[in-house]
């Protein structure tokens, strides 16, 4: 079942003075009424609900619900300005016909930037610093400009899926129509193990998978090849002092 929904808002912000203020002063009020207008969809165009709410001050005080058809008091005061658009027919006539004209209409608008866009994420892996645990760091895997937001990540360990010590964050919006989402792998990274992150979306066939491995140790490596060049290098004067020694008893 795909659901989806919109919304538009109407703010006004009403300022009460009692006289113009001077500069520097204060304003002695400031007031909000906004209505919020909201559009779910099920399934396509399929059933369309619309929803307005009529909020002051951060307190909604009523709202119109099309599968109700009548305007609804959330408070005292909205209970009257309920009761007062309900007496108007045309009023109500209008509102129920939004589900259509607002709703339906801005569905076939939307669809090809809303509904159907698919963007697949940029998937890496990072080794990032603890700050509060010794050793090499964390893995921290990150998702980058997906749409649309549903995405799941996961960690594996040599194939073997690690579903503990693994923190993510939410997934947040760019601002520009695009999500991103990070997931860190609390435990530390240890050297011939091989790490992955998988991450599943609507818009990948399959899941798309990045590979981390420790790098080797380059110290080490450098002594272990400085001791076998030194170890090599006492094997051929030994075999060049016994072939001279030989050559010189012969």
């Amino acid at each position: 079942m795909e659901r989806v929904r919109g919304a538009g808002a109407v703010l006004a912000v009403l300022v009460v003075l009692g006289a113009p203020p001077a500069a520097g002063e204060e304003l002695s009020g400031v007031f909000e009424w906004m209505r919020k207008a909201e559009c779910d969809f099920i399934n396509g165009t399929e059933r369309v609900r619309y929803v307005e709410r009529h909020i002051y001050n951060r307190e909604q005080q009523l709202h119109f619900d099309s599968d109700v058809g009548v305007y609804v008091g959330d408070t005292p005061f909205g209970e009257s300005w309920a009761r007062y658009w309900n007496s108007n027919p045309a009023e109500l006539e209008y509102r129920r016909t939004l589900v259509d004209s607002y709703c339906r209409y801005d569905y076939k608008i939307v669809t090809p930037f809303g509904v159907e866009r698919r963007v697949p994420p940029s998937v890496s892996i990072s080794l990032v610093p603890s700050s509060s645990q010794p050793g090499p760091g964390r893995l921290l895997c990150s998702g980058m400009d997906f749409y649309p937001a549903p995405v799941q990540v996961r960690w594996f360990q040599d194939g073997q899926e690690l579903p503990e010590h693994v923190v993510a964050t939410d997934v947040v919006p760019n601002g520009d129509w695009s999500y991103q989402v990070l997931v860190l792998l609390e435990i530390p990274p240890r050297r011939g193990v091989t790490y992955s992150c998988q991450v599943e979306h609507v818009s990948l066939e399959h899941p798309l998978s990045r590979h981390w491995e420790m790098p080797p140790d380059t110290v080490r490596s450098k002594i272990l090849v400085g001791v076998g060049g030194f170890v090599l290098g006492l094997v051929f004067l030994a075999l060049g002092l016994g072939f001279y020694l030989w050559e010189k008893s012969s």
